[in-house]
């Protein structure tokens, strides 16, 4: 599909109009893919390209939730995070728009070339203010990240360290006057100590994933049934709180065979699902 590629002038009715909205648009957009998406309702999910484990999982959870809902996930198609939900958005049957440092025949990072093909494949859109055969070059990269920012309804934020470039997005973000929604994470963790701060200095934090999209006005409860895609520890955890809702973790893992340490993590991610809450540190099914 690259040998396809459109020009969109700024002054183009195809040209996306939140973006044209921002102090410094760019000038014209490149291309690949299905250019409806460049007016769609979508949201941006970025972070840093090292990540945890949790930020992995966060960062699918919220692509693949995006994706089940058909709202498009905007991102940098960088390493880690980024890659991470628009992987969860395809997994899901979703659209996806990658935005790109270079021009669309030079794709950066190259090690995520086959993530952007499967991207067009599903429907989606790749785009690049740059000329197709520009090169990605360490200037662009920020420049790049107030397209991302630029594009989506709101910005989410799921990992970063004091130096990710994520920070910039965000910023741009704020410069916007678009919100910035932020995951919590370990107070003692390298990579959430860039979202900690964001929360700190005012970012929504990210508690239930569903609240994009109640942001946006969409009604989750109307769209799809969340609990089918639960994995075997988190329906077994999960119908152990059906069982004994409001009672503490150690009460679940005595009914499940688990261990306490693993039912809470398993919580943890069920909560961000929005399946469950907590309160005085006992669970409950969320209704």
């Amino acid at each position: 599909m690259l040998d396809k590629i459109q020009r969109i002038d700024i002054n183009s009715s195809d040209y996306p109009r939140r973006l044209r909205e921002i102090s410094d648009p760019p000038a014209k957009l490149y291309c690949a893919g299905d250019i409806s998406l460049l007016n769609a309702d979508s949201i941006s999910v970025v972070g840093s390209r090292k990540y945890t484990l949790y930020g992995k999982t966060v960062a699918h959870m919220i692509g693949k939730r995006l994706g089940e809902c058909g709202v498009p996930v905007v991102s940098g198609l960088a390493y880690g995070i980024d890659a991470f939900a628009h992987q969860g958005a395809l997994d899901a049957g979703g659209k996806v728009i990658g935005v790109l440092p270079g021009g669309l025949h030079n794709m950066a990072p190259a090690g995520n070339r086959s993530l952007m093909e499967r991207g067009l494949a599903s429907g989606g859109l790749m785009i690049s203010e740059y000329e197709p055969d520009d090169h990605a070059e360490k200037w662009k990269y920020p420049r790049r990240n107030r397209i991302i920012s630029g594009l989506g309804r709101l910005t989410a934020v799921v990992e970063a360290s004091m130096n990710s470039g994520s920070l910039i997005t965000a910023q741009h973000a704020n410069e916007q006057g678009r919100p910035v929604f932020a995951v919590p994470g370990n107070i003692n963790s390298q990579f959430s100590i860039g979202c900690n701060l964001l929360i700190r200095d005012g970012a929504c934090p990210l508690i239930v994933i569903d609240d994009l999209l109640r942001y946006i006005g969409m009604d989750p409860s109307c769209i799809t049934e969340e609990t089918a895609s639960l994995g075997d520890d988190e329906r077994i955890v999960y119908e152990a709180v059906q069982r004994y809702n409001g009672a503490a973790p150690d009460r679940i893992a005595e009914d499940t065979g688990m261990r306490t340490s693993s039912v809470n993590a398993i919580v943890t991610i069920m909560e961000i699902k929005g399946l469950i809450h907590t309160y005085a540190g006992k669970i409950y099914i969320a209704q």
